[in-house]
């Protein structure tokens, strides 16, 4: 199944690269790219695999999460149905998770 990617998950992933980038880390802005697109394509192989993430937002309802290997607080948070697996947010652990993604949809 190809993924599809939401608008706000390519500004999140292209937020976070370019705040490597900025910092002097171009290495790490590369290897979190990569990070990133192989924790969608593990997701996008195994759907279900993530665990549930629950909010208050009817509207994600089926709401699942996915590490990011090797970035740790980083978490790839997506919608499964049975035609599609959709990317919603790329978001750190110590944002208010449930305030962006309430404010996503």
């Amino acid at each position: 199944m190809r993924p599809i990617i939401h608008a706000t998950a390519e500004d999140d992933l292209l937020r976070q690269i370019e705040w490597y980038a900025q910092g002097g880390l171009p290495h790490i802005a590369r290897r979190f790219h990569a990070a990133v697109m192989d924790a969608i394509d593990k997701l996008a192989a195994m759907p279900p695999a993530g665990p549930p993430k629950q909010t208050g937002n009817p509207r994600l309802d089926g709401l699942r999460m996915w590490p990011i290997k090797g970035f740790a607080e980083f978490w790839v948070y997506y919608l499964e149905t049975p035609e599609q697996v959709t990317v919603i947010r790329l978001l750190h652990s110590k944002r208010d998770i449930g305030t962006v993604l309430d404010e996503t949809f």
